[in-house]
C-alpha cells in the first residue's frame, strides 16, 4: 500500500482494515509518504505474510492497541416514506 497523509489518512486505513473506530494517540502531524505491504489471506494460511497490524507494527513502528472509549454514532429513531403522485 502506498500511503500518504499521515495520521489522518493513515487512522482512516486502519479503520477500514480492522472495521472498527481507530483514534490517533500519535501526535504526529503533517505528511509523510510511506510503503506497507500485508497479505491480505487468513493468518492461518502458509504463505507467511503478515496481517494488516502486524504489518503497521513492524513496518511503521506504530502500535495499534485495544481499548474501550467514547465512539460517535448516529441513531436514526423514525423513518417516513415520502409520498408520491401516483
Amino acid at each position: 500500500m502506498r500511503g500518504a497523509n499521515l495520521p489522518p489518512g493513515l487512522a482512516a486505513d486502519n479503520a477500514r482494515q480492522l472495521r472498527a473506530p481507530v483514534h490517533n494517540d500519535t501526535g504526529l502531524t503533517g505528511k509523510f509518504d510511506f510503503e506497507l505491504f500485508w497479505s491480505t489471506r487468513r493468518p492461518d494460511a502458509d504463505d507467511n505474510g503478515l496481517d494488516w497490524a502486524t504489518a503497521v507494527q513492524e513496518q511503521l513502528g506504530l502500535k495499534l492497541e485495544r481499548r474501550n472509549g467514547p465512539v460517535d454514532v448516529v441513531v436514526i429513531d423514525h423513518v417516513d416514506r415520502i409520498p408520491t403522485a401516483n
